[in-house]
């Protein structure tokens, strides 16, 4: 990794975290949420519903499915409770014997295994059953209907414009062949513009395409608004940025490529079952790629992972070809911002490493739930999802005007959103051919931002002639976490060949008085101060903020690229240390297994094109 132009840290008080943002704050929430209403959740033990999770995401004490106090650390400013389309509120419908699901045949056998007792039976039925896909249908417009009417009304009582924001959304469910293509469909509005339609699930089909014409017939029948966000990518057998049509395997054109990055703007990039951001595999010389990755199988534990799908599972690869695409094509399929989310199945979006209420309810805090597994494989144990491969992730951060469906719907839209592992750092970008190292200076980085350049998510203009772009970074640390390690830049960008390449710069670093590039451009990793025995780290390394600006001298004016901004936070203990220390596990616990990490944030790309 090689500088290019950077400057000497900034450090500045954490209290400035909001104070230069020009009218546009940072919000954190989790845009993937599930509760009871979801089958597989509510099949597996989950008793925390919707109402009680908004509690909890609000800060109130509920209780958890496994009969414990659970109280989120901080409040939420934001949530998309996404429950399964496919048979939602299926436990909900069981427990009020729902007219519509006992007429159908394989509703009522479900019913009567959970009436007997037997509720993992009822679990391995529905998990069987949906493997078969439309085979797992319960016929009840009644079931669907009383399910979503509830989560609109429920949306509609918790969201408190200024305050907190209820999004109206569910979960698009599409897995051929165990391999993840979910999506969580999000609406911009309220239960009034949303009721016309009912969730479309892998029932109505299992190809994108489909689900994209959906959201367009939403939009055009009511004049709603309605986006969708991927899932990470790295269970999908190299599907979820594939290069063909979901329907025909035929190579994807400028019509998919629109019609992609027009319903798709955002992708998550990190939650609990992996990081999504890049892979060893594909970008040997960047060290931090090797984090929190999930890689062995697919989401259904059905297919061995294989080195030729990785590249259509990872953002930084899918960014990079999406140049490629928009070279050819005219159009870029993955242009998409980043996020990070939960994908919690218990109800409770904790994500703080000793907080994390856990995956699923029997992955709630209990001295035996690392060793449980998470999705069994039918077919090899090597295959299996445990929970010592889990994280403790993550969070969308999205900067938005006011606390509102409208403002933070919007910066979904227009991508000005970042994803985190778990920690609520904030981290800004601009671009812009303006900036120059006396922008740090003062306050008003945003300003100056906003009026001379673009922030992540955006496009910077045609080079002027002679110039390149110059970014300038900030970051603020969690005021209840740890300090920050560095801020990088990820360049994408064509070379003359038409090929995508990649590099990855260190830009600004704490303690730059005794940590210095080496010939190379490699900066040394920052020390560690985590004793993980005790689960602990200090503060007394690092820095409370980040501040710094970067210029691209390798530009070339006639080459397509992105940049996007990687946070690194000094060393932290992970869920497991807190365990093994909470539940005295250090003679059970193996020590073959990562006790320590860094957390981390990623911005959306800033993109340019030469056209």
């Amino acid at each position: 990794m090689k500088a290019l132009i950077l400057v000497v840290c900034l450090a500045l008080p954490v209290s400035l975290a909001v104070a230069d943002n020009q009218q546009r704050h940072a919000y954190f929430g989790d845009t993937h949420l599930h509760t009871s209403f979801s089958p597989d959740a509510g099949m597996a033990g989950t008793k925390v519903g919707p109402n009680d999770a908004y509690r909890f995401v609000l800060g109130e004490t509920v209780t958890s499915s496994t009969g414990q106090e659970a109280t989120i650390s901080k409040p939420l400013d934001f949530v998309v409770i996404a429950d399964h389309a496919e048979n939602l509120g299926l436990a909900d419908a069981i427990a009020s014997a729902d007219p519509g699901l006992l007429s159908d045949p394989f509703g009522k056998q479900l019913y009567d295994l959970v009436m007997a007792g037997k509720g993992i039976d009822a679990f391995n039925a529905l998990v069987q059953k949906m493997a078969k896909g439309a085979e797992a249908k319960i016929k009840s417009e009644s079931m669907l209907r009383n399910a979503w009417t509830k989560i609109m009304e429920l949306a509609d009582h918790y969201n408190d414009p200024g305050e907190f924001t209820a999004f109206i959304g569910y979960e698009w469910t599409s897995q051929p062949g165990g391999n993840n293509l979910h999506r969580v469909v999000v609406f911009r509005g309220n239960k009034a513009s949303v009721e016309p339609v009912l969730p479309f699930s892998l029932f109505d089909s299992e190809n994108v395409e489909d689900l994209w014409d959906y959201m367009a017939a939403y939009e055009k029948d009511t004049g709603g608004q309605v986006l969708a966000i991927p899932h990470n990518g790295n269970l999908s057998s190299g599907m979820m940025f594939a290069p063909q049509y979901q329907t025909t395997g035929q190579p994807i054109d400028k019509a998919y490529a629109e019609n992609r990055s027009r319903w798709e703007p955002i992708v998550e990039v990190t939650q609990s079952k992996g990081t999504g951001e890049a892979h060893p595999f594909l970008s040997p010389d960047d060290k931090f790629a090797d984090f929190e990755i999930v890689d062995t199988t697919n989401l259904g534990g059905t297919a061995q992972r294989t080195t030729d799908m990785i590249q259509y599972e990872y953002a930084r690869s899918a960014l990079k070809m999406g140049l490629e695409f928009d070279k050819t094509l005219g159009a870029n399929p993955f242009k998409f911002g980043m996020v990070g989310s939960t994908d919690s199945h218990a109800g409770l979006p904790a994500t703080r490493e000793d907080n994390w209420w856990g995956k699923a309810p029997f992955l709630e805090p209990s001295p035996n739930r690392w060793k449980d597994v998470l999705i069994r494989s039918s077919l090899d144990p090597a295959l299996d999802l445990t929970a010592l491969q889990l994280a403790a992730s993550g969070l969308a951060g999205v900067w938005a005007a006011d606390n509102t469906r409208e403002a933070i719907w919007d910066a979904m839209a227009r991508r000005e959103v970042f994803g985190t592992t778990g920690t609520r750092l904030q981290v800004r970008v601009f671009g812009g051919y303006d900036f120059g190292p006396d922008d740090l200076e003062g306050l008003d980085l945003a300003a100056k931002g906003y009026a001379s350049g673009v922030p992540m998510g955006g496009d910077l203009a045609v080079a002027p002639e002679g110039n390149s772009p110059g970014f300038l970074v900030e970051a603020m640390r969690d005021p209840n976490g740890a300090n920050l390690d560095r801020i990088q830049i990820v360049k994408g960008w064509l070379d003359t060949n038409g090929v995508s390449q990649e590099a990855v710069y260190d830009v600004v670093w704490s303690n730059p008085d005794t940590r210095k590039l080496d010939a190379e451009g490699n900066l040394p990793s920052v020390d560690s101060t985590v004793d993980e025995k005790e689960a602990t780290y200090s503060n007394s390394i690092g820095a409370a903020s980040l501040r710094g600006y970067w210029q691209d001298s390798t530009f070339d004016p006639d080459q397509s690229a992105f940049y996007y901004v990687r946070v690194m936070e000094i060393p932290t203990p992970r869920w497991l240390a807190y365990d093994r220390k909470n539940y005295d596990l250090y003679d059970e616990m193996p020590d073959d297994v990562r006790y320590s990490s860094q957390e981390r944030a990623y911005s959306s790309p800033i993109w340019y094109s030469p056209r």
